[in-house]
C-alpha cells in the first residue's frame, strides 16, 4: 500500500522506439531530479528498436539517487495507455508527465515542479509551447495549426483560455489524479486529461516552455491522422462523456433548435441553418438542463409569432436572448434546491 506522500514526485515517461534519445534524457534527469524522494517511471510501450534494453541497462547502472521504475507493455498500445500505466504505478505527491523524445526540456519540468510545490493553491500546471519566450524550433506548419485550432475549440467548449492543450509536459497534484478516470489510449489522452480536470473544477495554470521540434525521420510519431482524430475526441469529451441528464438535455435542445433552424432559408441555406442551430442547441444542452432549456424554447416559440419575413427572424433572435437571460436566472435561483438537476 502506498504510504501517503512517501515520495514527493513521480515522473511518468512513455517510451516507444526512442533509443536515440534515452541516454541523453537519462543524463538530464540526473542533473535536475537526482534525489531519493523522486521516482522516475519509464513505461516502454512495445518498442522494437532496443529501447527497453537500453532502459534496463540504465537502471542496472545504479549511478543515481532517484527510484527507477521500469514497466513494459508487450504490444504497442498508445501514449495514453502508457501514461495510464505509469500513473497507476506511481506513488508521488505530484505526478509529472514528460515525453521521452527531448522535444521538451527537462529544465522546464524542474521549473514547473518548483513552482507548483512553492504555491499550495496550484494543483495543476500545463506546459505551453506558444507562451514561451524561451528557445523554440518548429517548422511543421500543419501540426502547429491543428494544435492551435484544437486549443481554441477546447476553450470554446469548456470556457477556458488554454494556449496549448496538447503539450506533453504537465504536472498534477495527486488530488487531481484521484478525481479523474482516463479512458483514451492514444494521443487523445491530452484532450481527455484536460477535459476531466476542468470538469472537476480544478484550475489549469500554464507555463511557457522551450520546444525543439523533430521530424518524422527523427522519430516523430504523431501524424496528420492523429490531428484529425483529435476533433473526434473534442466532440466526445464535450458531447458524449457526460452524465445521462446532460446528454438528455443535449439531445432535447439539439432537436428543438434544429426544428427552429428548419424555418430559416431555402435549399442549401436551409440545411446550413439547421446544422448551425443543432450545434447551438447542443451547446445549450451542456449548460442548461431540461426545464431551463424549455424556457429558451418557449421564448423562441413566442418570438416566432411576431412579425413577418425578416421581422420574424429579428423577433426570434431577440426572444432567444431573452430566453437565455431567464434560463440563467432560473438556473441560479434553483442552484441549491432539489430542482437543481432539472435546471
Amino acid at each position: 500500500m502506498r504510504q501517503e506522500n512517501s515520495k514527493n514526485l513521480s515522473i511518468v515517461i512513455p517510451v516507444f522506439n526512442e533509443i536515440n534519445y534515452l541516454y541523453k534524457l537519462f543524463e538530464q534527469i540526473k542533473i535536475y531530479f537526482n534525489n531519493e524522494k523522486t521516482e522516475i517511471i519509464f513505461v516502454d510501450d512495445g518498442s522494437n528498436d532496443g529501447s527497453y534494453d537500453v532502459l534496463k541497462e540504465l537502471k542496472a547502472k545504479k549511478n543515481y539517487k532517484f527510484i527507477f521504475k521500469l514497466l513494459k507493455i508487450d504490444i504497442n498500445s498508445g501514449k495514453g495507455k502508457a501514461i495510464k500505466t505509469g500513473i497507476k504505478n506511481s506513488e508521488g505527491k505530484y505526478i509529472l508527465l514528460q515525453d521521452a523524445d527531448l522535444e521538451l526540456d527537462i529544465r522546464d519540468a524542474k521549473e514547473m515542479f518548483d513552482m507548483i510545490t512553492a504555491n499550495k493553491d496550484i494543483m495543476c500546471i500545463f506546459g505551453s509551447r506558444y507562451l514561451s519566450g524561451k528557445l523554440k524550433k518548429n517548422n511543421y506548419f500543419f501540426n502547429n495549426l491543428i494544435g492551435k485550432i484544437n486549443s481554441l475549440i477546447f476553450n470554446i467548449f469548456f470556457s477556458q483560455s488554454l494556449s496549448d492543450v496538447h503539450c506533453g509536459l504537465k504536472i498534477l497534484h495527486r488530488s487531481v489524479i484521484e478525481k479523474i478516470k482516463l479512458s483514451v489510449n492514444d494521443f487523445g489522452i491530452e484532450i481527455d486529461l484536460a477535459s476531466q480536470i476542468v470538469r472537476n473544477d480544478f484550475f489549469i495554470y500554464e507555463f511557457g516552455v522551450s520546444y525543439f521540434f523533430r521530424t518524422k525521420g527523427q522519430g516523430k510519431k504523431i501524424t496528420w491522422f492523429d490531428g484529425l482524430k483529435s476533433f473526434y475526441y473534442l466532440f466526445k469529451v464535450r458531447f458524449i462523456d457526460n452524465v445521462p441528464s446532460t446528454n438528455l438535455s443535449i439531445l432535447y435542445s439539439s432537436i428543438y433548435m434544429g426544428f427552429i433552424g428548419s424555418h430559416f432559408g431555402m435549399g442549401l441555406g436551409n440545411t446550413l441553418f439547421i446544422i448551425i442551430f443543432i450545434i447551438v442547441g447542443a451547446t445549450l444542452g451542456i449548460n442548461f438542463k431540461i426545464l431551463s432549456s424549455s424556457i429558451i424554447f418557449l421564448l423562441i416559440f413566442i418570438g416566432s409569432l411576431f412579425g413577418k419575413g425578416n421581422g420574424t427572424t429579428i423577433s426570434v433572435i431577440l426572444f432567444f436572448f431573452l430566453g437565455l437571460y431567464l434560463a440563467r436566472k432560473s438556473k441560479k435561483f434553483f442552484l441549491n434546491t432539489n430542482l437543481n438537476g432539472y435546471f
